[in-house]
């Protein structure tokens, strides 16, 4: 029996429907391990290998790996019921293999003939029992039959003409209330619904690719009833055979001596498919002819040898003829390269079951899926002008599956928001509210102790938006400073070259403020020099001008444009003269006496450099990371020198109740990472209490040799902002920070999230839960394809065999960080199938990142491929293509992932396998969010009065929320569909007999009313009074959430003029030590709970206007109006247009 799970064979979805007598061996490249049988199905090999092939894991339902001590799991025989035909012969079914005859599905033809063979399912009853059995359409197309079963053969089956709807997903009633419903991937499950009474058979393919068969062919069938075989005889496929006939004739004219009739040249053939696909190899498309040349060849001798044309068959081949490319087996390859079945269903989604889109198609995809507002036929058209090949298909306004895969593949369906490429956020706010892409010791271009210096770290850096570099400065020969790493054995730069790189570069990629953090080691004679290199070369850009006494903040980036900060040591005030001592900052000391250390532990005969450099590095990696406690040098400072620091004066650290109460907003603490890391483990709270008024730089452990780089998320959740990388090391951490820094074009300015930003607010950094007064959102990511996958640099154990698997990765906060992974596709690097959706819930959104990773199944050790990473704010909803990146952060050419991604609330309610109508959670069961009390009385009143007004918040939203879930499912559509697909979903089920909607929607309010036209069966009516509920809930949002949000909004002004008298109120109260820093703490928290709930229900209420808006366009795209003609589109100020450039911080829709 086939069971959910088990990667047995790669490759994408193909349809070569034949019988398979003898069949085919496995792949040698299959995955180890057998899954679970229930008996011997006496199938043919090539059945069982598509049996084998499903990506729909189960881990209830499966057994894998070889280890003969691996036992299977155990199964009742009344939980899956066997549905194999033991002793009698099996039924054709889909082939996945990769033999010369197979041909991917691009139209419902190959669908249909695959239905007619027929495929095992699972069928899923009420009552969690899962039955396997054989399903198939008959020879005349009009029912669905399956095998074996209890009923008669006549009840077995389902009239085509009765079915009402195909439903894709664990979307029934069935499916959710399932016991095995965590078991059933999402993109493997669909449902018949059938007969008066809306009856569904719930059904669960062993591969999405099966699925989605099963759903293309019915839904085609159900759209043509009768005259689907006309309709199939007819071809519709011929807008992209008529331009595939053109495209092959125009080369045979380009090439005069080439006769269309006999062929064109092989070169020519192979480079017409590399203009559509440019990603696949030459080689591989020569193989491919070459196959199909020799297939020719051995055809035309079997026929000559029945005849007696031996002579001509001979003559014909020393003719050349093997150089010669006909047009049908051009098709054939084109349809082998060019053809991305998951492309295809796709479309077939949108489309009507029509070979194309149409404008009004293209629309209904645009704003229900990739989140574009306001999509009118003539956006739609001009999409289509631009991306169809073939003349025909403009001329008509249709888009071709080779159009639709033009726009899919193209900038406009980039995973990454094209917004996000300039300049997107609030560059007026205080320098210490932004993290600052920063380098470490900038002028190395390897390791820290050997590795040679360059002025191109410098150049590189600045180039890919680094804000603040570093200059170590030592006495250098013949009085000129020298910039190096002290006690190492890099080789020095000159100052003066360095400054003179940082000046030419400084703003070629961000107009914002530059640090140049100057680590002084030099003697007073050569400070002369370097104070007259900094000014003579720097000039005008350098910023000089004393800081404002009276500001309780930094001034902003805006303000600073085109300016050079120095961060450096600064004179006290008082001091006369021409200078004075200052503590020396030297951050390669420790890496000097680890070294010495090493140095001493391998002085042996036979010890070398090399071996101490080794030594050192193991010894970092065994011993304790706290710096040691080292006496701080004093070294002399000249005033002038002083002087020239301003905003960035560097002071130590000692803790941050001293910090607290003598910091200036201008001077700027330096942390050792393990230092930083302690800090963050020890005191998130204060950590990201002291970083909302001053600057923190991070620096990497010394003994960081081989330049490794630090993880920057464990600092930025503390809101650290000069986090300083090792630009020249490639790797997770760099991906991670150069990803960070795109989302504000690439500035080296990225604002922090606001609740490390407000003055009183509660945000703890080492958080495993649900952030105080922020929303969780849940982010649902789709792997459906890769293309292109390149093989790993440096393999060669397998050839160019390529098995990938695709990493899904959350970084962030600790609550939010995870990763999943997909199954692995062997052997397939030009389109692996994966099709695979995972589910994560996000807490702090602006701080989160997501990263794709593609790496190459070994049994050695699995190889990187590509990665991508990208912040949360930056997705893009919908489809989308993810530009694969190689190790060192260059574009892989043509190499990518497809993805759907979407994001939504969270919603609460119920376990997680019983998702049903009947276990929402009820308004006794929901958790309110508490305020704590602090121990004075006088603070406390006011915030008790907020109580009520939270609970009342929380229940308007939540009952909007939960209303708009219910009625989601009750259309039939994922937790993922926004209420514009609900509609568009509900639009293709609510025909009467006569054909006829049995509902209609009144758009002439402001909330469109849903009115039935007649007697509705149940499941209608259901429908409708759910809807009614949705909008009872939605306009409760609108009228009451402006009273509560300002008199939520009252009470925190009334707390808040509290704040400044915390310390005597808790005095007078009797509050000591400990009491006082908990009732500080609580304080901040409650006022953090007010301002989180106050937003969240101004979001609700924005929310429910776009929920409004959707339903508006939706009843309009899908027919359901009274008064059609007369009611305009409304424009949706939440979605952007194909045209428009929304403002700062707006987004798509998040579904």
């Amino acid at each position: 029996m086939a069971d959910f799970g088990e990667n047995k064979r790669a490759g994408p979805p193909v349809a070569a429907w034949k019988a398979a007598p003898g069949g085919t061996g496995m792949s040698q490249g299959a995955h180890r391990g057998e899954p679970v049988s229930n008996g011997n199905c006496n199938a043919s090999d090539t059945v069982k290998k598509v049996q084998k092939e499903p990506s729909c894991e189960s881990p209830t339902w499966e057994c894998s790996g070889s280890d003969p001590a691996t036992k299977p799991i155990p199964r009742r025989s009344s939980l899956i019921k066997d549905g194999s035909r033991a002793g009698r012969e099996r039924k054709k079914t889909v082939s996945f293999s990769s033999s010369l005859s197979e041909k991917k599905i691009s139209n419902a033809a190959d669908c249909i003939h695959a239905m007619v063979e027929g495929s095992e399912l699972k069928k899923v009853r009420p009552n969690s029992r899962v039955y396997q059995r054989y399903y198939l359409l008959d020879a005349g197309l009009q029912a669905l039959c399956w095998e074996p079963s209890k009923k008669e053969s006549d009840k077995a089956r389902i009239i085509l003409a009765s079915i009402r709807e195909v439903r894709t997903g664990r979307n029934t009633e069935t499916f959710r209330t399932s016991g095995v419903y965590e078991q059933i991937s999402e993109d493997c499950a669909f449902s018949i619904i059938y007969g008066e009474m809306y009856e569904s058979l719930d059904l669960v393919a062993n591969s999405a690719e099966v699925a989605n068969i099963w759903v293309t062919g019915l839904r085609y069938l159900m759209q043509h009833g009768k005259h689907a075989l006309d309709m199939l005889a007819s071809s519709q496929d011929s807008l992209r055979l008529g331009w595939l006939e053109q495209l092959f004739c125009s080369a045979a004219d380009t090439n005069r001596h080439d006769d269309a009739e006999e062929g064109i040249c092989l070169q020519s053939a192979i480079n017409l498919i590399q203009t559509v696909n440019p990603g696949v190899s030459s080689g591989k498309v020569e193989h491919r002819f070459k196959e199909l040349q020799r297939v020719r060849e051995r055809m035309h001798g079997l026929t000559l040898d029945n005849g007696s044309g031996a002579k001509d068959y001979s003559e014909n081949k020393a003719g050349g003829r093997n150089d010669c490319v006909t047009k049908q087996e051009f098709i054939e390859v084109f349809h082998h390269f060019c053809t991305r079945p998951e492309i295809y269903f796709l479309l077939v989604q949108f489309s009507s079951n029509k070979e194309f889109l149409d404008t009004k198609d293209l629309m209904r995809f645009l704003e229900a899926e990739q989140g574009v507002a306001q999509v009118s036929e003539e956006d739609s058209l001009k999409l289509i002008q631009a991306h169809e090949p073939s003349g025909e298909g403009r001329q008509q306004g249709f888009l071709s599956l080779d159009g639709f895969n033009s726009y899919l593949t193209s900038a406009e369906c980039h995973l990454f928001d094209r917004e996000h490429d300039a300049v997107c956020q609030d560059m007026s706010q205080p320098l210490s509210h932004y993290f600052i892409n920063s380098s470490h010791n900038t002028y190395l271009i390897e390791d820290q102790f050997r590795g040679p210096s360059d002025i191109s770290g410098y150049i590189r850096a600045l180039k890919m938006g680094c804000r603040c570099v570093e200059v170590d400065v030592w006495d250098g020969p013949d009085e000129e400073p020298v910039v190096c790493t002290g006690h190492s054995l890099s080789p020095p730069l000159a100052m003066r070259s360095v400054l003179e790189a940082i000046g030419k570069f400084a703003f070629v990629a961000s107009d914002y403020p530059l640090i140049v953090c100057i680590e002084n080691h030099c003697s007073l004679r050569q400070q002369k020099v370097m104070i007259q290199h900094l000014v003579r070369i720097l000039g005008e850009k350098l910023f000089t001008d004393p800081p404002n006494e009276r500001e309780l903040y930094l001034p902003s980036p805006h303000d600073l444009r085109h300016r050079i900060l120095l961060k450096g040591k600064k004179l006290g005030p008082g001091l006369e003269g021409g200078g004075g001592e200052v503590s020396e900052e030297d951050e390669g000391a420790e890496m000097c006496q680890r070294i010495k250390a090493a140095n001493s532990a391998v002085a042996a005969p036979g010890g070398s450099e090399r071996d101490s450099v080794q030594k050192s590095v193991s010894m970092t990696a065994v011993t304790p990371c706290n710096p040691p406690h080292l006496p701080p040098k004093r070294f002399p400072l000249m005033k002038e020198l002083s002087d020239l620091v301003t905003l960035c004066r560097s002071v130590c650290f000692i803790d941050f109740a001293t910090s607290s109460k003598h910091q200036k907003p201008w001077e700027l603490c330096s942390f050792h990472e393990a230092q930083a890391v302690r800090l963050t483990g020890e005191s998130p709270g204060d950590f990201v209490n002291h970083n909302k008024h001053f600057l923190s730089r991070v620096y990497p452990s010394p003994m960081r040799i081989d330049s490794s780089n630090m993880n920057p998320q464990d600092l930025w959740k503390c809101g650290c902002q000069i986090v300083c990388m090792n630009f020249q090391t490639a790797g997770l951490m760099m991906d991670l920070n150069t990803a960070w820094f795109r989302q504000n074009g690439n500035c080296g300015y990225v604002l922090r999230p606001a609740i490390m930003r407000q003055e009183v607010s509660y945000f703890s950094a080492d958080t495993r839960d649900t952030v105080p007064g922020v929303s969780p959102q849940l982010l649902h990511v789709k792997v459906i394809s890769g293309q292109n996958l390149p093989k790993p640099k440096g393999s060669g154990a397998k050839g160019d065999v390529v098995d990938p698997y695709v990493y899904v990765e959350i970084h962030g906060i600790p609550a939010d960080c995870t990763e999943r992974r997909t199954r692995t596709v062997t052997q397939n690097g030009d389109n692996p199938i994966f099709d695979e959706s995972f589910e994560f819930q996000i807490n702090l959104p602006e701080l989160a990142m997501v990263r794709f990773v593609v790496l190459d199944d070994d049994f050695i050790g699995d190889e990187f491929i590509g990665q991508y990473a990208i912040p949360l704010e930056c997705l893009q909803p919908g489809y989308r293509h993810v530009p694969l990146q190689s190790l060192t952060g260059e574009d892989l050419p043509h190499a990518k992932l497809f993805v759907h991604v979407a994001l939504t609330n969270r919603r609460g309610g119920g376990k997680p396998h019983k998702r049903g109508l009947s276990v929402r959670k009820a308004r006794k069961g929901r958790d309110y969010t508490a305020l704590r009390d602090l121990g004075i009385r006088s603070v406390d009143e006011v915030f008790k009065m907020a109580a009520p007004l939270l609970r009342e918040a929380t229940d308007l939203r939540e009952n909007m929320q939960n209303s708009v879930a219910v009625f989601r499912e009750l259309c039939g559509v994922s937790a993922v569909a926004n209420l514009m697909q609900c509609i568009l979903a509900l639009s293709s089920r609510v025909s009467g007999p006569d054909g006829t909607p049995l509902l209609l929607f009144d758009l002439r309010n402001h909330y469109p009313t849903l009115e039935p036209q007649g007697p509705l069966p149940d499941v209608l009516r259901r429908v409708v009074s759910t809807y009614e509920m949705m909008v009872q809930a939605s306009r409760a949002v609108m009228e009451f959430s402006e009273g509560i949000y300002d008199r939520i909004l009252h009470i925190q002004t009334s707390a808040m003029e509290f704040h400044e008298k915390l310390q005597s109120l808790a005095a007078k109260e009797g509050l000591k030590g400990r009491k006082v820093s908990r009732a500080l703490e609580s304080f901040s928290w409650n006022i953090t709970i007010l301002k989180g709930q106050a937003d969240l229900l101004k979001h609700a209420k924005d929310e429910v206007q776009e929920n409004m808006k959707q339903v508006h366009d939706a009843a309009l795209a899908g027919n359901l109006t009274k008064e059609g003609a007369g009611v305009r589109r409304v424009r949706s100020q939440s979605r952007r247009s194909l045209d428009d450039k929304p403002p700062a911080g707006v987004r798509g829709p998040t579904a």
